[in-house]
């Protein structure tokens, strides 16, 4: 006896979030073609860089003591390019469910461009920071617009 498989809209979205969710981990792990992390910067050594993409307001008032449910929202799947001084684009990262990403650079200067995210006011401001050997860089922090007010 054959089984008959059903395939429901659950299943389908489930599958695509998924997909989706592999694709955005894959692309954070790579840069443009023929290209390697730092190509072009400082040395042979790289650094880790690392940080968080953030969104807010999220509540349209303010409250004095901050209410903890009006924190920052993490914001999964933006895309940041990773520029040298000279503007020329080293790698890109994508940033996971809860808003993280690293990317390994060599020394050397660089800006970080927050693209657009469709549902929030423009991209992010852009982050300029310098890469050293043996030092330990702070987290960056990339801070998108809700647009609630």
């Amino acid at each position: 006896m054959a089984r008959r498989l059903v395939w429901s809209p659950l299943a389908s979205g489930a599958m695509m979030l998924g997909l989706m969710l592999g694709l955005l981990l894959l692309a954070g792990c790579t840069g443009p073609p023929g290209s390697s992390p730092g190509a072009g910067v400082g040395s042979g050594s790289s650094e880790a860089v690392s940080g968080r993409a953030t969104a807010s307001p999220t509540c349209p008032v303010e409250r004095n003591p901050p209410d903890p449910a009006c924190a920052p929202r993490p914001v999964a799947g933006a895309v940041l390019v990773i520029q040298t001084s000279a503007g020329a684009e080293v790698r890109r990262v994508t940033t996971d469910m809860n808003g993280r990403f690293s990317v390994s650079l060599a020394p050397g200067a660089y800006r970080l461009v927050p693209q657009p995210v469709p549902g929030f006011m423009g991209g992010a401001r852009p982050i300029d920071f310098a890469v050293r050997a043996g030092q330990t860089l702070p987290a960056l922090e990339v801070s998108y617009d809700t647009g609630i007010r």
